[in-house]
């Protein structure tokens, strides 16, 4: 059995569940193709922001409920009886913040795409560490058809995708769905399985990056992320400065001795 702690939040839409170490962030609005709200959307801000901070996570694992979509993007019924998004016409604050890039979390995050992916939750899929799928999932990028911008969720197809196949995603709208195995082929995906296979193969990939020192995970991952927003030159000097801060933590010494040793190394807490 797994806990679920109190995130401040009422968790709308929202299953957070905490596993061995292992976070369960399920996105949970079928009748509702899994559709993000204002509600849900702070919900899942306050779940990233547990993952973040929580010793007792290590790994993270983002799925929808159901079979037919992983999340459909922003809830339109909502949006046309608002009249806007919930963050308003304001400047960016944290409240648009869905993805675990966006909140800072370096721990790993595997996505586990259960069914079709549309808009925002592009976004959620694109800014997460390792994404598997089961081979029915399908994306595209509705924006352009309810007279929206597709702005988050281009620049991190952008990053995923060559440009060309971030273009059409973002400019065809409903007129052209990806499939799983092209997204594959592409690297959207980076591993396709069965439906029935997937929730698996997800915990099987979170059990061992457990294994590993969490310290040089985070800091592994940082280097690779913030790499993307810079030149090489200075790419290399970040990834320096963290291979040097990391010889300072205690997982640097009990790597290499417990390799000598051969046992399992015994990891720092925090």
């Amino acid at each position: 059995m797994g806990t679920t702690p109190d995130l401040g939040v009422p968790l709308d839409g929202l299953l957070y569940e905490i596993i061995d170490g292992i976070a369960v962030i399920t996105l949970n609005r079928p009748e509702r193709g899994n559709a993000l709200n204002g509600a849900m959307s702070r919900a899942l801000h306050a779940a990233w922001t547990d993952v973040r901070e929580n010793p007792a996570v290590k790994v993270a694992v983002l799925t929808g409920a159901g079979a037919r979509h992983f999340c459909t993007g922003a809830d339109m019924s909502a949006v046309a009886e608002a009249g806007r998004v919930s963050p308003g016409g304001g400047p960016m604050t944290e409240e648009i913040f869905v993805s675990a890039w966006n909140n800072r979390v370096w721990k790993p995050v595997i996505c586990a795409v259960n069914g079709l992916v549309a808009g925002a939750g592009l976004h959620l899929v694109a800014e997460s560490d390792v994404v598997i799928a089961a081979d029915h999932a399908g994306f595209t990028d509705t924006h352009v058809n309810v007279g929206m911008v597709a702005g988050f969720e281009a620049v991190a197809l952008a990053r995923r995708l060559p440009l060309g196949a971030a273009l059409r995603l973002s400019l065809f709208g409903k007129s052209y769905r990806m499939t799983a195995q092209r997204a594959y082929e592409l690297g959207l995906v980076d591993e396709l399985t069965s439906a029935d296979s997937l929730a698996g193969l997800a915990q099987e990939m979170a059990r061992q990056l457990l294994q590993n020192s969490p310290e040089a995970m985070a800091l592994t991952k940082q280097v690779l992320w913030s790499s993307l927003e810079v030149g090489y030159r200075q790419a290399a000097e970040q990834a320096w400065a963290m291979i040097r801060m990391h010889w300072q933590h205690p997982d640097f010494a009990e790597g290499p001795k417990a390799f000598a040793e051969r046992r399992p190394p015994r990891w720092s807490a925090g």
